[in-house]
């Protein structure tokens, strides 16, 4: 029991990043692959400032800036550059892993003994309880923050850009701007899932981050399809369906592991559950047909 608990722990913390790819594929329509390097880059910070007895909560926004400005870095590169959005996204990503590895110092850091924020509250008798619980707590923040945001018209300008950029550039909207600063706010987001995640599993290690837009990406396929079959509109329900697709995606993983597929092909299980769910919906209509 206790490791699907651990299962759903790890979905719920990485949901974050789970948002911000939700923002770059479905509002900006941009592949961005800036979150392989943002989210090692959380966790990268996170594993600087906490062993110097920094209160947990004091690094959240110094990790959300630096998300923050490698994301704006990929909306620099593709917006005033006039390079591909993915090949933007793949510089910055090369170039943050060389950052990384320059700020971590080795390959991998260990955060035994530190304080972290899940163990500021013990409410229950068991650790994966209370992480859970704070883990719940945080994402239900930004959820709501999130979903204020896109309701705003700063956050309804962003959905427009998305959608047609002809048309809000014809109503004095700056593309360029939308863009990069909605690139900003999901590598913040990114990078803040690499932070949750560093502090839960005790430790950072330089290669955590490759792959995870795969992670992020099932998750996103997962919600859309959620909120497709429901007809959701909302917007606050429309976050709350890419959290619960993460949440899916991991406890699919964990069912995986426990059938006993061996760890070292977790990656192809994981390539192969996301072509299933990219290709299901095709075959699907075409059955209709």
């Amino acid at each position: 029991m206790e490791f699907y608990l651990t299962a759903l722990m790890i979905g719920i913390c990485l949901s974050t990043m789970s948002l911000g790819i939700f923002i770059t594929m479905k509002i900006f329509k941009i592949p961005d692959i800036t979150t392989d390097g943002s989210y090692t880059l959380g966790a990268v910070v996170t594993a600087l400032l906490l062993p110097w007895q920094l209160n947990p909560f004091l690094a959240i926004p110094i990790t959300l800036i630096a998300g923050g400005v490698a994301g704006a870095l990929t909306g620099i590169v593709h917006t005033k550059l006039k390079i591909d959005a993915l090949l933007a996204g793949i510089l910055v990503m090369t170039a943050l892993y060389s950052i990384n590895l320059s700020l971590l110092g080795r390959s991998n850091i260990p955060l035994i003994n530190i304080k972290t924020i899940f163990s500021y509250f013990h409410p229950f008798n068991k650790e994966v309880y209370d992480g859970l619980m704070m883990a719940t707590l945080i994402v239900t923040i930004i959820i709501s923050l999130l979903a204020y945001l896109l309701k705003t018209d700063f956050g309804i300008a962003m959905r427009a850009t998305g959608n047609s950029d002809s048309m809000t550039r014809a109503l004095g909207i700056n593309n360029d701007k939308m863009k990069i600063i909605g690139l900003a706010i999901a590598n913040s987001l990114t990078a803040f899932s690499g932070y949750l995640v560093a502090q839960y599993q005790n430790f950072t290690d330089i290669n955590m981050g490759i792959g995870i837009v795969i992670t992020g990406l099932g998750s996103v396929l997962i919600s859309s399809a959620i909120i497709n079959w429901l007809g959701v509109a909302n917007i606050w329900i429309q976050l709350l369906c890419v959290v619960i697709g993460c949440v899916i995606f991991q406890m699919v993983l964990a069912v995986t592991l426990s059938l006993g597929i061996d760890p070292n092909m977790l990656k192809l299980v994981t390539a192969i559950f996301v072509l299933l769910i990219v290709s299901l919906p095709k075959f699907l209509g075409r059955a209709a047909a």
